[in-house]
């Protein structure tokens, strides 16, 4: 009996979703459906001009270059700050 319960338990338990915190995003290399789902704020169309503007300019080198976006203010910026990050540029700044 004991064993029968701690199968379910054992079952039950990987049958849930573990809470995975997420790290920083790349907004260098994150495609849309990633910016949308990870960043505050951001739908999709936000986090599409977020992309096309990457593709038209080049990386972003830091968090005051997602300003330049269409759509995006410098309010909505700083609220996603400390979830940003820039390959090959500064992290969040």
């Amino acid at each position: 009996m004991l064993i029968k319960g701690l199968t379910a338990a054992l079952v039950a338990a990987t049958l849930v979703a573990p809470v995975a915190i997420a790290g920083p995003v790349d907004v260098n290399t994150a495609d849309a459906k990633t910016l949308a789902r990870e960043l505050d704020g951001i739908g999709m169309a936000k986090a599409e001009a977020i992309v096309s503007y990457r593709e038209k300019n080049g990386p972003f080198k830091s968090a005051d270059d997602l300003v330049k976006v269409k759509g995006l203010g410098k309010k909505l910026v700083d609220q996603n700050k400390s979830n940003l990050k820039f390959e090959g540029g500064k992290s969040g700044s």
